[in-house]
């Protein structure tokens, strides 16, 4: 029996004559052929008119992304299975010109990774949902809102530009190809990264400015010098399998591969919630990143939100770690447990953002010595953390004691991520933050 991955007879929410209809049927078709699980097959879609095939879409995994990053969605979901799942997946990104121009670094380092990702671009040579305007993919002379007496700048070559970048797999099509959806699934059967550059039209715009019809996508192609056909189909390690594989050879020769992802146990019942301020450039996210690292350690949920000027290595810096034994649905923090302010500059930020008026009288401030705070419904405790520490450290030793009261975590795994991050640092760093934990009582 076989099954079916597209809604039955649902209808197209196309332009009549658009190419995104027959290339949704291709690749519906291809996917039928295959005999994939749905439940192993990902459409993610960039926003545009090709992103209006989500809800045509009955038992894959359907996931809406961001105008030109689907191919960075796509290759997180496929490294992440590679590593840690079981390397099933088959992430497939829907994209137009548009997208995969404005996306084009995504692509390119999708293809240098060789990430198990397959790629179809609906090359309509113009930006269909917002009015027609010209892309990186018009063709010279080509008629769009933006270029009313013809373009003049040759089109972008995208196969070329993804051949220099090693993909494995690389085709370019035209819709009334009667074996597109032959090239569509040996693209998603390429173990690796696979493109396919679709030549389509575009009937709400292209057609009406431009003598154009579908007979006439071959002479566009052979006029801006695009080859057709498949131009690459070769086998190269993709991007999971070297990883493994590297991990083998660093547990060979005596180093330590990753961590088992729960070699450490926490009693932490339920969330809690941290924002951590200070100076730009002293290592506050750092500090955040070091402790949802910690907690990972555990088996813990974990969502860090980082905000600072665009200037970053001056002004403020603030970081909101969540913690959680449960699944983290919204990465807001409305009500700290605990907040942790290292310099005047972190201060005033947590005061013009109104963090400070949100504290209750349970949550737990850490503030170095030096800082000076509103009046807080709770109780505030001050330690020596930038003149003990350095201020490249404040923020680790805050977090280092704030473990310390409160046992959220178990020592030994901060100790564990820092080593991991700091190698070289990491015991020099534990002897100042340990002075700091032991020997310096809290300051009223």
């Amino acid at each position: 029996m076989t099954t079916s991955f597209l809604v039955p007879d649902a209808p197209l929410p196309y332009c009549k004559g658009c190419g995104h209809g027959l290339v949704l049927r291709a690749f519906g078709e291809a996917l039928e052929s295959l005999h994939l699980p749905p439940a192993e097959v990902a459409v993610v879609t960039d926003i545009g008119c090709v992103g209006l095939a989500d809800a045509l879409f009955a038992t894959p995994h359907t996931v809406h992304t961001t105008h030109g990053r689907s191919t960075a969605f796509a290759t997180g979901l496929a490294l992440a299975d590679s590593v840690l799942g079981g390397a099933k997946l088959k992430p497939v990104v829907m994209i137009g010109d548009g997208g995969a121009m404005i996306g084009i670094n995504h692509l390119v380092n999708a293809a240098l990774l060789n990430a198990d990702v397959t790629v179809l671009v609906h090359n309509n040579f113009l930006f269909g949902m917002t009015g027609g305007q010209n892309s990186a993919f018009s063709p010279e002379e080509f008629i769009t809102a933006t270029t009313p007496g013809g373009n003049t700048v040759p089109p972008l070559d995208l196969a070329q530009v993804l051949l220099a970048s090693r993909a494995s797999f690389v085709a370019r099509k035209i819709t009334s190809d009667r074996d597109l959806s032959e090239v569509i699934a040996r693209a998603i059967a390429h173990p690796g990264f696979a493109v396919v550059e679709i030549l389509e039209l575009c009937t709400g715009f292209a057609t009406k400015w431009n003598p154009l019809t579908g007979a006439q996508l071959k002479q566009v192609a052979e006029k801006a010098g695009y080859e057709l056909g498949v131009m690459r189909e070769e086998t190269r390690q993709t991007f999971g399998v070297g990883y493994k594989t590297r991990n083998k050879e660093v547990k060979r020769s005596g180093g330590r591969e990753n961590p088992p992802l729960k070699p450490f146990v926490a009693q932490m019942q339920t969330a809690q919630r941290l924002v951590m301020a200070g100076t730009a450039g002293e290592r506050v996210q750092t500090a955040a990143t070091l402790l949802g690292q910690a907690a990972m350690l555990c088996g813990l949920e974990v969502t860090q939100k980082n905000d600072y000027p665009v200037t970053q290595g001056t002004g403020f810096s603030v970081s909101e770690v969540i913690l959680s034994p449960e699944e983290i649905f919204f990465t807001g923090i409305e009500e700290p447990d605990a907040v942790l302010v290292l310099s005047a500059d972190g201060a005033k930020e947590l005061e013009r953002t109104g963090v400070l008026a949100r504290v209750t009288e349970e949550t737990l401030v850490l503030a170095d010595t030096d800082v000076r705070l509103p009046e807080l419904p709770c109780t505030i405790q001050r330690f020596p953390f930038r003149a003990a520490t350095g201020p490249k450290n404040a923020a680790l030793a805050a977090v280092a004691q704030w473990l310390d009261m409160t046992a959220a975590l178990p020592m030994d795994a901060l100790w564990f991520a820092v080593e991991e991050r700091f190698p070289k640092e990491a015991e020099g760093t534990r002897a100042s933050l340990g002075q700091v934990l032991h020997t310096i009582p809290p300051q009223p």
